[in-house]
């Protein structure tokens, strides 16, 4: 499938609402497996539909809309990384540390919407980008994808605090990802000392609409 079509299909997803209602955990992540081989949007709603009995269904629903969102989207984004002449992607798929290498240093990526929790403006996060990095890094959920390695976060921010819908805006991701990746330089990561080996590498993407 093409970029604009993908687009098209995660945009779909808009028209309900973005909620969770609960905490990503393995256990509905479990639950929730099929989004990884559903492509096509109305595909998602039928599987959805054969689960209607299921006693949390609208927790259910919710729970899958955002998984296949969140993961088409992710996977996109990693691809155009990997698009890059500068990138390398991780020899093995399923390493949950590495998505991909840029001048033989290792990262992850994650795309992140502007955190109201975080309770500073974006002019401040923008300013001191290692204080929301910091804050990034201990946020994050304690399930499986939990690690304190090097990563490159994709920050969203909308002025109607919409910030999630940009997600689907496969097209302006990848520009902002050939931008940064014109002018990555190891000096410009922030280094951070979460972990006693070695300093974890990061940085911030910004894609404001």
């Amino acid at each position: 499938m093409k970029v604009i079509e993908l687009e098209q299909e995660l945009k779909k997803r808009w028209k309900f609402p973005y909620r969770w209602g609960v905490v990503q955990n393995d256990e509905l992540d479990q639950a929730t497996r099929f989004i990884y081989d559903t492509l096509y949007f109305d595909e998602l709603m039928q599987r959805l539909e054969s689960l209607r009995q299921h006693p949390q269904f609208e927790l259910l629903q919710h729970y899958a809309l955002n998984r296949w969102y969140n993961f088409q989207s992710a996977r996109t984004v990693e691809h155009f990384f990997c698009s890059q002449p500068q990138v390398v992607a991780a020899p093995n798929r399923k390493d949950r540390l590495c998505d991909f290498y840029i001048q033989d240093i290792p990262f992850d990526h994650k795309t992140s919407v502007f955190p109201r929790q975080y309770g500073k403006t974006l002019f401040d996060a923008r300013r001191y980008k290692s204080d929301l990095i910091r804050w990034l890094y201990t946020s994050q959920s304690k399930e499986q994808r939990f690690h304190l390695k090097n990563r490159l976060f994709l920050v969203l921010y909308r002025n109607d605090g919409e910030h999630w819908k940009l997600k689907a805006e496969l097209t302006l991701l990848q520009n902002r990802i050939k931008e940064y990746m014109l002018n990555f330089s190891p000096e410009h990561l922030v280094r951070l000392p979460l972990e006693s080996e070695q300093p974890t590498l990061s940085d911030i993407i910004w894609v404001i609409r």
